[in-house]
């Protein structure tokens, strides 16, 4: 197998996420995989929360160029990502993105989708969350006029002043809320008092409250709440969910966290075995990963994949987004191409 990769710096600018006078970049790290003329695509997405670097990403992809030259699909994809996982710890994009494009590679060479590779039916379109950014009263009205296809709406909170900004939003619509507090909170009791409120409020799950270390108190909490309360900067792999022991109700699942579709699917497995209700998320990721992603989405509860709806320079094709509703195509692999030739 031969890799190459190319840096690619993701620009964010939609009337969804920011002002229109506001501009952010997120920059990626894309894969491509060749064997016998057949070519997948992995995607390691960026973010600077996620503290991971492009520095770093590009020399986890040559050290893992030296191995995977070596390497033969027909030992089995779990084989090989074993080996990449002991290249060295961490590098959690950089892993993800190279599961994705041994995915990729291996359904195209058998002519087959993602879907088809793992035996499963053709999925079905699903309603998205797609995330309003916070803003001043009158861009935050037209921000959710814009949305108006989507059913579910998401908001980042963990401020003091949370409860008026979800009062703001219930001015102009009653759609069901995501709200992500992003580890904003340290009171249990005052944390339980807000999810009996947010009930009320319509909003349907609570994502990360409090810091990743309050896993006593958020037991706490989640035995008495109204709501769904999923983990998040919490659980990043299988091994994470097993320390868990009921202190969420829920997992968002992001494949820059967990390493890739593999990993992905172990930790979907372990959720339905132990009744945890499953959210699949994404970081910042493009058409590339946000595809990947998305193959899997039968098997989860609710999903979080409006990414990139959020950017007006995606490389890719995939996904696409029908009244709300993430849309699958039927091409062979995890189902992207990239719009040009993204790695001359």
């Amino acid at each position: 197998m031969e890799l190459s990769h190319k840096l690619y710096l993701l620009e964010f600018i939609h009337p969804f996420g920011v002002s229109s006078n506001t501009r952010k970049h997120t920059e990626s790290v894309f894969l491509r995989l060749e064997l016998t003329g057949f070519v997948g695509y992995g995607e390691a997405c960026l973010p600077a929360y996620l503290g991971e670097t492009v520095a770093e990403t590009q020399l986890f992809f040559d050290q893992a160029k030296v191995h995977l030259k070596t390497m033969d699909l027909k030992e089995g994809i779990s084989d090989i990502l074993e080996q990449i996982h002991q290249i060295s710890p961490g590098n959690n994009a950089a892993k993800a993105a190279i599961d994705m494009a041994l995915h990729d590679l291996q359904a195209k060479i058998e002519h087959k989708t993602f879907r088809e590779l793992m035996g499963w039916e053709k999925v079905l379109p699903m309603a998205t969350s797609i995330t309003i950014g916070i803003d001043k009263e009158e861009v935050l009205r037209q921000k959710i006029q814009a949305a108006s296809e989507f059913a579910i709406l998401k908001i980042k909170a963990g401020t003091h002043n949370d409860k008026q900004l979800i009062q703001l939003i219930r001015k102009y619509t009653n759609k069901p809320l995501y709200v992500d507090v992003n580890q904003g909170w340290t009171n249990k009791e005052e944390v339980l008092d807000r999810c009996h409120w947010m009930k009320d409020q319509n909003v349907i799950l609570l994502e990360q409250p409090m810091p990743a270390p309050m896993n006593e108190e958020m037991r706490w909490v989640t035995e008495r709440s109204p709501i769904l309360t999923v983990a998040d900067e919490s659980v990043k792999h299988l091994k994470d969910l097993e320390s868990l022991n009921g202190a969420f109700s829920g997992i968002n699942i992001k494949l820059m966290k967990c390493t890739g579709l593999a990993e992905a699917i172990k930790m979907i497995d372990f959720c339905k075995r132990n009744n945890l209700k499953i959210l699949l998320g994404c970081m910042a990721e493009s058409s590339c990963a946000t595809t990947a992603m998305a193959q899997l989405m039968h098997l989860a509860d609710y999903i979080d994949l409006d990414a990139p709806q959020l950017y007006k320079n995606d490389p890719f094709t995939g996904v696409t987004y029908k009244n709300g509703k993430v849309v699958l195509n039927d091409l062979p692999g995890i189902g992207v191409e990239p719009k040009f030739d993204l790695f001359d």
